[in-house]
């Protein structure tokens, strides 16, 4: 991490990261497309996600999730930043010339071979099935099904742990705490997501907010009774209300959304 000084106010507290180990190269031309900015809106036109909007121009990398090139080496060409999420990126070339996109964990550095296999060595970047997985073992990237490419533990700093086994099904223990039976026969990176300071940074100042595309927040008791239904009163109140609600009247803050009950099977406990 590296702090500025604090020749202004919104100098003072700001943070950025050190990205002297990253290769400073444009992204691969075949790996990239054109990212269309829908300012958080639908197909007509209405905001459905707020606070969204703005920002710099970024072109989306395309990201091998899957990785379903079994038992062909592949060398790093370069450790990259991803504008579009929170960890870094690494390309690679496989053996027959293919480039890829992955993401790059702790410890994998330009130079490194990396591979796909049923008996990979467990090495930070290889991708191999569950079942093939020690108990202790850090792993990322994992499948929720069989062949259905990778779908959790992809954010920076992340990883989640084998706990054990049961029948055809693998015990993993989530980052958030969360304790899951995922089939033996998913695939899963060893390792752990690079960029683990990512979660420490201080942006510092409003207009480094509005170059992410972040537009601003406004607390629902700076409003009037109509915009929200914490809005009104004389000079600074409370909500008035027994919980918080959102700005359309629902519960906020602690009400459960869960809707996929037919997964609670593979649930053994709850995150906390």
């Amino acid at each position: 991490m590296k702090k500025y000084k604090p020749t202004t106010p919104g100098r003072r507290h700001a943070t950025i990261e050190d990205f002297s180990n990253l290769d400073k190269k444009r992204p691969e031309k075949s790996l990239v497309i054109k990212l269309k900015k829908k300012a958080g809106r639908n197909s007509q036109g209405k905001i459905t996600v707020r606070h969204k909007g703005g920002g710099a121009k970024r072109l989306y990398r395309i990201i091998d999730f899957a990785r379903k090139r079994l038992d062909i080496p592949a060398k790093v060409l370069a450790l990259e930043y991803d504008p579009n999420r929170t960890a870094f990126i690494a390309l690679i070339e496989y053996s027959d010339g293919v480039k890829k996109y992955i993401l790059a964990p702790q410890g994998l550095n330009k130079g490194d071979t990396v591979i796909t296999s049923e008996n990979a060595e467990l090495k930070p970047g290889n991708r191999t099935k569950l079942k093939n997985i020690p108990i202790g073992t850090d792993i990322y990237n994992a499948e929720l099904l069989p062949e259905g490419g990778g779908k959790l533990i992809r954010s920076a700093g992340s990883s989640a742990k084998v706990f054990g086994s049961e029948e055809k099904y693998i015990h993993i223990k989530m980052p958030s705490g969360e304790m899951r039976k995922l089939h033996q026969e998913c695939f899963a990176s060893i390792g752990a997501l690079s960029r683990p300071e990512h979660r420490y940074v201080k942006i510092g100042n409003a207009g480094r907010a509005r170059h992410m595309g972040r537009r601003p927040t406004v607390r629902g008791s700076a409003m009037n009774p109509h915009d929200h239904p914490h809005g009104g009163g004389e000079g600074r109140t409370g909500i008035g209300l027994k919980y918080p609600k959102t700005p359309w009247g629902k519960p906020a803050l602690g009400k459960k959304t869960r809707k996929r009950k037919n997964t609670n099977i593979f649930i053994i406990k709850r995150r906390k």
